[in-house]
């Protein structure tokens, strides 16, 4: 039987398109080990579907001061060692990454032991945590064309992100009846991030009295961004988080306004859903939203606007413009050629893990 270590962690971002590869690693017969934080997001994420678990130290670089830039470098070094202890009792014959800070050391202590490593970068430009890695890689995968310039040639494979496969099996009924939510008006979905926006939900919130006579709106706002003065206003529809559930409500969406996380625009992508994407601002982070979205718009993917000039004005604009449009929206989503990921790195796992790539 072959052996996998898939790793990453920190946000849901870096375990999601992993959670999307094991049915399918599984079904080839892998015996799988999941190395991530000691408790961050991925152990109960993991540990909910009953694959094995292995926490170690984990610290994060930083490129701005901070108190724990003494600390943390510690913490990396005794969680390389703790991969070293792990790969050697585990002997995978590949190790699949998918980033975050965590996964640094099982990539080092992989590369120590001669096992070839896959890592994936999500966004359009490498974050610091894969710089380190791909160094130590057999081969990259990557969401993005314009990311084939920021990697190494011979390594560099466009996969698009792996998409879990219950996503693309909601039904528009369900989630109508989840919502309470009529057939006879277009829907649009809200997702702000799994922690929610506070401009994306305001900006949303703020338009519903322009919406509402001609669409119907569902809105994941983030933990603790429910607004009880909407409650009893028809037609919308508000969530604090979606699970199970999420993959009816975006077979019931007829667009989506979204941020640009890239494994969320990845999902709105293969469920070929028109789009409206705020990407987070660059001072709220390093810009890679941005790109992400813009990436999107060139391809016809999506509608992009900057956080920085959005108004109630050009967001209904941009909602009623792309609802207009919508087919044109779909034709190109569905012309993409990044909707096989999950074959095309399950391919490369195996070639790796069989012929060491």
């Amino acid at each position: 039987m072959r052996k996998i270590v898939l790793t990453g962690g920190g946000t849901a971002g870096h375990v999601t398109p992993n959670l999307a590869l094991i049915p399918s690693l599984l079904e080839l017969g892998y015996e799988i080990r999941y190395i991530g934080s000691y408790e961050g997001i991925e152990k109960k994420l993991i540990q909910n579907i009953g694959i094995p678990y292995s926490g170690i130290s984990s610290g994060k670089l930083r490129r701005y001061f901070d108190i724990k830039n003494f600390s943390d470098p510690f913490r990396v070094v005794k969680g390389y060692g703790e991969a070293l202890r792990i790969l050697k009792e585990f002997r995978p014959d590949v190790v699949f990454s998918k980033g975050g800070f965590v996964a640094v050391p099982v990539v080092l202590a992989a590369k120590h032991y001669h096992i070839p490593t896959i890592i994936h970068e999500s966004d359009m430009t490498p974050g610091l945590a894969n710089k380190l890695c791909i160094p130590s890689a057999k081969k990259v995968c990557c969401n993005f064309p314009e990311t084939l310039r920021y990697l190494p040639e011979e390594k560099a494979v466009l996969t698009g992100s792996p998409i879990r496969a219950e996503l693309l099996k909601g039904d528009r009924l369900s989630g109508l009846r989840l919502a309470s939510l009529s057939a006879s008006k277009p829907v649009i979905l809200v997702i702000g991030g799994s922690l929610g926006s506070v401009t994306v939900n305001t900006a949303v919130r703020s338009l519903l009295p322009r919406l509402l006579p001609d669409y119907q709106v569902v809105h994941i706002c983030g933990k603790g961004h429910l607004d009880e003065s909407f409650t009893d206003t028809n037609g919308y529809v508000q969530y604090e988080y979606v699970n199970e559930p999420l993959k009816h409500l975006f077979a019931a969406a007829d667009l989506v306004v979204s941020r640009a996380g890239a494994n969320s625009i990845c999902e709105i992508l293969a469920l070929r859903k028109p789009n409206v994407l705020i990407p987070l601002s660059a001072a709220a982070s390093r810009g890679d939203q941005i790109l992400n979205a813009h990436s999107f718009a060139n391809q016809g993917f999506s509608t992009v606007l900057e956080e920085e000039a959005l108004t109630d004005d050009n967001l209904y604009q941009a909602i009623t413009s792309t609802y207009t449009n919508r087919v044109s929206f779909i034709r190109k989503m569905e012309e993409s050629h990044l909707n096989n990921a999950i074959s095309t790195i399950i391919n490369l796992i195996q070639e790796c893990s069989v012929h060491d790539c």
